[in-house]
């Protein structure tokens, strides 16, 4: 209905541009998934297998973005919900496997650190680009956007650290940035599950003809 309140005036991705910009963007993730967590392991770095695991979530949860666009706003509310819950439970993960490797003593390989951290951060920055003027909207559309500049800020975090690593020789830099991408993960869940939660109950309100 085009006076429904529960809708106001908040872009839902039904544009055939964002469309493609947003399937450009998940091709882009699944692409740096495979090749940060790779070199993850081979450079022994906590810090590139939390971001590789970003990679994973964006790439899954920009393709259920993509499957619900034009669905009823109760919808995408459920799809984003699904996604801050993910990415709560990936926040979870990050944490619980950086204080395990805290318990170890070998420092990642700071070159391998800081290439792929490189290649990973031009991945980003051309994926918020892309999606730049679409970084309002419904809590489906403000997801993507959010992800994609977490991705950005978490490159920067893996470059600074593979320098400190080099410097000083320590690991420690590694398990600090996957513990503030761990953080920076749970700060963007909460936001997204707010915004979805006060989506849902407007949907509600609407068919229960309160609105």
């Amino acid at each position: 209905m085009a006076g429904c309140a529960c809708d106001n005036d908040q872009f839902d991705g039904q544009s055939p541009a964002y469309k493609r910009a947003l399937i450009a963007v998940i091709a882009i993730n699944a692409v740096m998934f495979f090749v940060e967590m790779s070199a993850g392991f081979l450079g022994g770095s906590q810090a590139l297998k939390a971001d590789a695991l970003d990679f994973a979530s964006d790439t899954a949860t920009y393709a259920l973005s993509l499957a619900v666009i034009g669905a009823a706003l109760r919808t995408r509310a459920t799809a984003a919900l699904i996604k801050g819950a993910s990415l709560g439970l990936m926040a979870l993960f990050v944490l619980i496997t950086t204080i395990a490797s805290a318990f170890g003593d070998a420092s990642p390989a700071a070159p391998i650190m800081s290439g792929v951290g490189i290649a990973a951060l031009a991945a980003n920055v051309a994926s918020v680009f892309i999606l730049l003027r679409w970084r309002d909207g419904d809590s489906n559309v403000r997801s993507v956007w959010l992800c994609s500049r977490n991705d950005a800020i978490g490159n920067v975090g893996v470059i600074t650290a593979g320098a400190v690593v080099w410097i000083t020789g320590s690991f420690w830099p590694d398990l600090i940035v996957a513990a503030l991408l761990a953080g920076l993960f749970a700060k963007s869940s909460f936001s997204i599950i707010a915004q979805a939660m006060q989506e849902r109950r407007a949907s509600l309100n609407f068919a229960d003809g309160r609105i």
